[in-house]
């Protein structure tokens, strides 16, 4: 058995993962794009997501969705002390789960967290393991959505650096 997933593998969870959700009617999908630190050395970045119907969380005011993504984070030319480089880019597969209110009035309704697992294609000096937590907090409106991104393994593994993004969105419903 492999250590390392194959992007195939990676495609194929991603999947399997996406099934169940991909039955509800409402659809939101996204394009983002962006700038993404490793410390204080920025890179580009990428992600297409897709946000799924609500669900209400009991008699709350808040729902939850399942959240889906699949992003690319480019390499940089850094050297460090540890074994990993920063040269590779990373592409991810995510999936989790979209939080926001349901009160539709509210002029907080736009503001979103997400938490979502993910599994990577290399391991680098910012995502030292295949496996990473992605946490999102963000604006999303009708057609435009502004994120902030944090993707890290928890400290699961070291070095811990992450990858902390500035996301802008451009969205529409399917």
């Amino acid at each position: 058995m492999h250590a390392i997933p194959s992007p195939r593998r990676l495609a194929a969870a991603f999947a399997l993962l996406t099934l169940p959700a991909l039955s509800q009617a409402a659809t939101h999908v996204e394009v983002q794009a962006g700038r993404s630190y490793m410390d204080s050395h920025g890179t580009n970045t990428a992600f297409v997501e897709a946000v799924f119907a609500p669900h209400a969380i009991g008699n709350s005011r808040y729902t939850w969705s399942p959240d889906v993504s699949a992003g690319w984070i480019d390499g940089r030319d850094l050297s460090r002390k540890y074994s990993q480089t920063t040269r590779p880019s990373v592409a991810l597969v995510a999936a989790g789960a979209r939080l926001r209110t349901s009160v539709e009035s509210a002029w907080y309704h736009p503001l979103f967290f997400s938490f979502q697992l993910a599994g990577t294609n290399h391991a680098t000096q910012a995502l030292s393991s295949h496996y990473q937590f992605v946490s999102t907090l963000g604006l999303q409106f009708k057609h435009v959505s502004f994120a902030i991104r944090h993707i890290s393994n928890g400290g699961l593994h070291d070095p811990n650096s992450g990858e902390t993004m500035a996301l802008v969105g451009v969205g529409f419903d399917i």
